[in-house]
């Protein structure tokens, strides 16, 4: 048995519509993950739900949606709604997230998912404002199955970060085995940890609040980043950090 529900968010981004735009449609990777849409209505998505789905709203620089294909929707739909409102240099975002999932998990589910989009949201708008149009490398790296208890907090404090951190602070990541990382912190909200540097947007997520292994996902910028050395490093680094909590 599935239950549906919504999730909506809205603001104001920082960036040009046009810049907000092409994060959405075209470089998803420098905020969220890689995915890839056809430029029309009925053009096929890849990459955000499982199975595909379908572009159903493509007005360029306003509203842009996509939805689960029918033959998948058999494990719950999955639809996700832009509508981009010019303010000037800015942009007005209004997101709706519909979807079913499991009844019975669905509070859990929801209450991630509503942080996980104020997240998502937020970054959308530091990759337009930031590093609009730059082509992203993007890593991810989950912790083993022990980071879901106490994960987020082990992962920040191996980066250096202090407990009590907020958004504007300056921070140096010192990441075992690789070059100390200087940034401003972006967003820290809950279970979750953003840091913009020069060249790169660096996530921590905290989801071991909902019993799931906490991660870490990063958008690099730098010219000739390199995605496997980036994911070797990163997944090293993550590991490093579990062997050590379990041995303390």
């Amino acid at each position: 048995m599935v239950r549906q529900w919504e999730v909506q968010w809205e603001g104001e981004l920082a960036a040009r519509p046009q810049d907000v735009w092409d994060a959405i449609t075209q470089h998803a990777d420098g905020y969220l993950w890689k995915i890839d849409y056809e430029p029309w209505v009925g053009g096929a998505e890849r990459g955000l739900t499982a199975g595909g789905g379908t572009v159903t709203a493509w007005e360029p620089l306003r509203h842009f949606a996509t939805r689960s294909r029918a033959e998948t929707e058999r494990d719950g739909l999955n639809e996700i709604d832009y509508v981009l409102e010019p303010l000037g240099a800015a942009t007005y975002l209004r997101y709706t997230h519909r979807a079913e999932i499991p009844a019975d998990d669905f509070d859990r589910q929801l209450a991630a998912c509503r942080q996980h989009t104020s997240f998502y949201n937020h970054s959308l708008g530091q990759y337009a404002t930031h590093f609009a149009g730059r082509e992203p490398v993007y890593v991810s790296v989950d912790g083993p199955a022990a980071s879901a208890e106490g994960g987020f907090v082990a992962l920040r404090r191996a980066l250096g970060v202090p407990d009590d951190v907020v958004a504007g602070d300056r921070v140096r990541l010192t990441p075992a085995g690789m070059d100390p990382i200087d940034g401003v912190v972006d967003f820290a909200t809950g279970p979750f940890l953003g840091i913009r540097s020069a060249d790169a947007l660096y996530r921590l997520y905290g989801r071991d609040t909902w019993g799931w292994p906490a991660g870490v996902a990063h958008h690099l910028f730098a010219d000739g980043a390199d995605r496997a050395q980036s994911e070797r490093a990163w997944s090293d680094w993550v590991a490093g950090v579990f062997e050590t909590e379990a041995v303390a």
